[in-house]
């Protein structure tokens, strides 16, 4: 996604252009786009196809809000079960009876 300089005396030297990819990377690889996406959204910058970066943007919020649901499903479980193993002091700990020790 970015070109590799030529090495001067060992040292590769990026232009400010390349910064600027690179942050963009960086930060769409933080917000969870893959580099398949990141490559796309690259390309759609040079064409100026807001409605196709809107769409991914769309798309990758959509995967996101499935994954917070899913960890919140998992958070109230995790929750329920550490309340029913604080409340007995005898037999098996359903945090470990629901894991299958």
């Amino acid at each position: 996604m970015i070109d590799q300089p030529t090495r001067d005396g060992g040292v590769r030297r990026y232009g400010s252009e390349d910064v600027r990819r690179l942050r963009f990377i960086r930060q769409a690889q933080a917000a969870g786009f893959t580099l398949d996406q990141i490559k796309e959204l690259l390309d759609l910058d040079a064409g100026q196809d807001r409605a196709r970066a809107r769409a991914l943007a769309s798309d990758r919020i959509a995967a996101l809000d499935a994954k917070i649901a899913d960890l919140k499903k998992a958070r109230d479980s995790l929750q329920r079960l550490a309340r029913e193993c604080g409340k007995g002091e005898t037999g098996p700990c359903p945090i470990l009876t629901s894991f299958g020790v």
